[in-house]
């Protein structure tokens, strides 16, 4: 398994959310992206599914998911297992970001309603 240097990674920018590969098949891993995802302040992200399991790993701050109607509180070291087609929400519960790790198996979509599927960049 190749090291993967993360010194100076790409970053990625969409309203409220920043990710950064972590490793990912341009990047040397096989079957598992990983990113890290900083999202603003006081900023809800955008209502949506991955066609795999998705695990979210708090990291600092707090998060808030939205799943089937229900709210779950994320601390650092939570972990969330979001099933696939699943729509959900993720946000900053507080006036600071928060920052977690995602892991999505190599090859999952995400899906917002009304638009084709694609895979996300950080992922590829």
């Amino acid at each position: 398994m190749p090291l993967i240097d993360n010194s100076s990674p790409a970053t990625f920018d969409i309203p409220g959310v920043r990710f950064a590969p972590v490793a990912s098949p341009s990047r040397g891993s096989f079957e598992t992206a990983v990113w890290r995802a900083v999202v603003a302040p006081n900023k809800a992200g955008v209502v949506h599914h991955m066609t795999r399991e998705e695990i979210i790993l708090a990291v600092s701050g707090s998060g808030l998911v939205r799943i089937g109607g229900a709210e779950h509180m994320l601390a650092p070291g939570d972990a969330f297992a979001v099933p696939p087609f699943t729509d959900f929400q993720l946000e900053s519960s507080s006036d600071g970001p928060f920052e977690a790790v995602v892991m999505l198996p190599v090859g999952g979509h995400a899906v917002i309603a009304g638009q084709p599927s694609f895979s996300p960049p950080w992922s590829l």
